[in-house]
C-alpha cells in the first residue's frame, strides 16, 4: 500500500491558507461563508471542530473527515455526539501524522464519488485530508478546515486549485507500507 509522506520542505507551505482565511471562530465563521457554502456544488469538513461548527449551523456536510482531536486532543464527548445526529455512512481508515495513506486517498475518492453523506474517522491524524477533499471534489465544491487559533479556511473547488493540490501531492515522499 503507498503512502505519500509530508516532506520537511512542504511543511512550512502547508501552513499557509490554501484558500480565503475566515479570522472568526465557531458559528460566526460558517455565517461569514455561509452563501459559499449554500451555493456549493458539495460541502466537505475536515476536521471535528469545523465538522461540529458546520452541523450547529445546520449545514450539513456531504462529506466529514475527522480524527476525534483538536489540537493533538481528545475532542469533548459533546463534539463527537454532535458528529453522531445524523445519518452518515461511517467509514474507519488509518492515516498517521504527516501523511496521505492510499486508504484515506480511496475513502475521500469513494465518497465524493456517491452521494450518501459520509463520515470518515481517522485513527491518526486528519491534517492533511484537505488536499485529497479538494483534488477529488467536484468544481463548484467547498471544502472547509480550521486553522488553529485563527479561525476557518474555505477553498473553493476550481479547474486552478485542483491543479495547485495535484503540485502539492506530486512534490510529496512516496513510500511503500508493508
Amino acid at each position: 500500500m503507498r503512502v505519500l509522506v509530508l516532506p520537511e520542505e512542504l511543511r512550512d507551505e502547508l501552513k499557509e491558507p490554501l484558500g480565503v482565511l475566515y479570522r472568526c471562530h465557531g458559528v460566526e465563521c460558517v455565517e461569514r461563508m455561509s452563501d459559499h457554502l449554500r451555493a456549493a456544488e458539495r460541502v466537505i469538513a475536515v476536521g471535528d471542530i469545523t465538522t461540529f461548527y458546520l452541523l450547529k449551523a445546520s449545514f450539513i456536510p456531504d462529506l466529514m473527515i475527522v480524527d476525534h482531536k483538536t489540537k493533538r486532543s481528545p475532542v469533548e464527548d459533546s463534539i463527537k455526539r454532535r458528529h453522531l445526529e445524523g445519518s452518515y455512512r461511517v467509514v474507519n481508515v488509518e492515516n498517521p501524522a504527516g501523511t496521505l495513506t492510499e486508504e484515506l486517498l480511496d475513502a475521500v475518492r469513494e465518497s465524493l464519488n456517491g452521494c450518501t453523506p459520509t463520515e470518515i474517522i481517522v485513527d491518526g491524524e486528519e491534517d492533511l485530508a484537505a488536499l485529497p477533499a479538494i483534488l477529488y471534489a467536484p468544481l463548484g465544491s467547498a471544502v472547509v478546515y480550521g486553522q488553529p487559533s485563527v479561525g476557518s479556511v474555505l477553498v473553493m473547488v476550481t479547474p486552478e486549485k485542483k491543479r495547485e493540490i495535484e503540485g502539492i501531492l506530486r512534490r510529496m515522499t512516496v513510500k511503500e507500507k508493508v
